[in-house]
């Protein structure tokens, strides 16, 4: 059985979030530079028999595009022509990185800790993920 991944990009760190082996549980995994994200997926895609990716699509509330939506479609591309075998899908990031600093806080992370961005890209990865799993796939 193959695993979901999800990824919250950003133009300096892409976080990124996987599924276990039977679906059901979305985990934070690691944050990556922008610039080895490509390859980073690829990477872990083959290695873990990764059978769909979902990418957080940043929009408004009023469902207009963000300033950051045309970067996210520009890593889409890349990553389609990167990943031609693998479904690529796409789904509302709307307050994924405001969630994942709440979870932090409600998880007694520590403020040092809830500062670095690393932590707040791979948590909002794994929010993007699990919305997408409670939407019946």
């Amino acid at each position: 059985m193959g695993r979901i991944m999800a990824i919250d990009y950003g133009t300096k760190r892409v976080g990124i979030a996987s599924t276990d082996p039977m679906k059901i549980f979305a985990s934070p995994l690691t944050t990556v530079p922008e610039r080895e994200s490509i390859m980073f997926i690829s990477n872990y895609a083959q290695r873990e028999d990764v059978e769909k990716i979902v990418v957080g699509m940043p929009v408004k509330l009023s469902g207009e595009p963000t300033d950051s939506t045309p970067h996210v479609i520009a890593f889409l591309e890349k990553l389609r022509n990167k990943l031609s075998g693998i479904p690529i899908v796409t789904e509302d990031e709307t307050y994924s990185s405001k969630n994942a600093v709440k979870i932090m806080i409600a998880g007694g992370m520590k403020k040092k800790d809830r500062r670095n961005k690393s932590n707040i890209d791979k948590i909002s990865a794994s929010l993007i993920l699990q919305s997408y799993l409670d939407s019946g796939l």
